[in-house]
């Protein structure tokens, strides 16, 4: 009797927790500058900001499983985050939080009309002292703002359910096989893409959408003037936000380094392509949804990713005395570090995330993730898998192994740009996929072929 008794307490206490369920619980705040500075992402810009479009926002999505188990998704109209700054928050959530770094997703949208962070692109862009000392009091204040955002998210946990599924909308190119010049004339778009808006559909227990996240694999580069804005992930977001009364809409860029939005350079584009994104996902959320069952698991890693040689002084002088611009400054802030006897970094400590929301598989990576590691990712585990790029850590671009051979911008110039000493070794698609695969053993990802079929 005594152990019936306690068999039955035991699934009375799991069917319980299951009939928890998920909480959900979300917040946001402006982080829009408060006074004009320096705008991220276009080394064309002379002067600083001179007005705004449109708030630049943080948003934070808490859940919580049945097992009590917590993460937090956190999207920003931000270029992306460097090292210090993304370390330095999420150190700060796990004071105050108990969150690990598997438990945090901090995503960009990379928007090109957001600010300066920190040291970020040091030589790309001719700041003044007093232009830095702005940055780095944004940065601070930023860095306090995004932690107690994750606290009010969390504190707004309340019953929920949660389904997701992937839409599909088609305004990227790859703009590595398709010249935006004569983009007019073509008659046919070439190269990779990926045209899937992966949403994420949260409401609470009377049935109310109180989040939507939703993402796409497309640069938001369509404006590089000097107003403030999200680009066309601002507008989609301010749309969702329109159509879903009460709701937050979060964004989360997914990989698209070498995904451009063509034709692009004027507002009515980025308007236009933000209400053709928030129309996929309207769709989307309209339609029959994947309910995901009320479990969490997660996993994290950096995977050691190689640099090749740097360049000797002597070519680094040589680069100095040929070039001009942010490549001639590089090159001289390498032969100063020469000079000063500091090493050149060897390798960087790449970002990698799973996680697993019922049966809903989540992979992010960090950096300017190119295309084909979406497809590539999709391909092993599924097409209704999410993949984000420029999570966690955005230190350069990311290539595929096709794109180191190529070079390029996307292969090689981006190294410069982010203030690298030299570009990726040719091995680091087969180290990331690998530490992809492995990460998802942990979470409890099961690749298609692997799954249990029933009749």
């Amino acid at each position: 009797m005594r152990i019936t008794f306690v068999l039955t307490l035991l699934l009375l206490t799991c069917v319980s927790a299951h009939a928890q369920g998920w909480k959900a619980g979300v917040a946001k705040v402006a982080i829009t500058p408060a006074e004009p500075m320096w705008m991220a992402g276009f080394a064309s810009r002379t002067h600083a900001s001179d007005g705004k479009l449109h708030d630049l926002w943080a948003k934070a999505l808490a859940i919580q499983d049945a097992g009590g188990k917590q993460v937090v998704l956190i999207t920003t109209d931000l270029l992306g985050f460097p090292k210090a700054i993304s370390d330095e928050i999420r150190a700060k959530i796990n004071d105050r939080y108990k969150l690990s770094k598997a438990q945090i997703i901090l995503n960009s949208s990379h928007t090109h009309s957001g600010p300066v962070l920190g040291a970020a692109l040091p030589d790309i862009y001719p700041i003044a002292e007093t232009d830095q000392k702005k940055i780095d009091q944004y940065s601070a204040k930023l860095i306090e703002q995004i932690v107690t955002l994750t606290g009010d998210a969390l504190k707004a946990l309340q019953p929920a359910t949660i389904e997701s599924k992937n839409g599909v909308t088609r305004f990227q190119v790859n703009r590595r096989n398709n010249d935006a010049a004569t983009l007019e004339r073509l008659t046919e778009i070439t190269g990779p893409g990926d045209p899937a808006v992966p949403v994420l559909k949260v409401s609470d227990a009377k049935g109310k959408v109180i989040a939507i996240a939703f993402g796409y694999a497309c640069h938001p580069t369509v404006l590089d003037g000097y107003n403030w804005s999200g680009d066309y992930p601002g507008w989609a977001q301010i749309e969702l936000e329109k159509l879903y009364p009460g709701a937050t809409a979060l964004f989360f860029q997914g990989a698209g380094a070498d995904q451009n939005p063509l034709p692009r350079h004027t507002v009515p584009l980025a308007i236009q392509y933000g209400k053709t994104l928030a129309a996929a996902v309207e769709r989307v959320l309209s339609e029959e949804m994947k309910p995901l069952s009320p479990q969490l698991s997660t996993a994290y890693n950096e995977v050691t990713l190689s640099l090749t040689t740097a360049p000797t002084r002597q070519q680094f002088s040589a680069m100095a005395e040929k070039t001009t611009g942010y490549q001639q400054k590089w090159a001289r802030r390498m032969i100063a570090q020469i000079d000063e006897r500091k090493p050149f970094m060897t390798s960087y400590p790449f970002p990698l995330q799973v996680w697993k929301l019922g049966d809903q598989a989540i992979m992010t990576l960090g950096g300017e993730l190119v295309v084909d590691y979406a497809i590539n990712l999709k391909k092993i585990f599924g097409q209704d898998t999410f993949v984000m790029g420029y999570s966690n850590d955005v230190m350069t671009y990311i290539p595929s192994t096709t794109i180191l051979r190529e070079g390029g911008y996307e292969g090689e110039v981006a190294a410069i740009v982010y203030g690298l000493p030299a570009t990726w070794a040719s091995d680091v698609e087969i180290e990331i996929l690998n530490g992809m695969v492995q990460l998802a053993k942990q979470a409890g990802v099961v690749k298609p072929e692997s799954r249990v079929i029933k009749n």
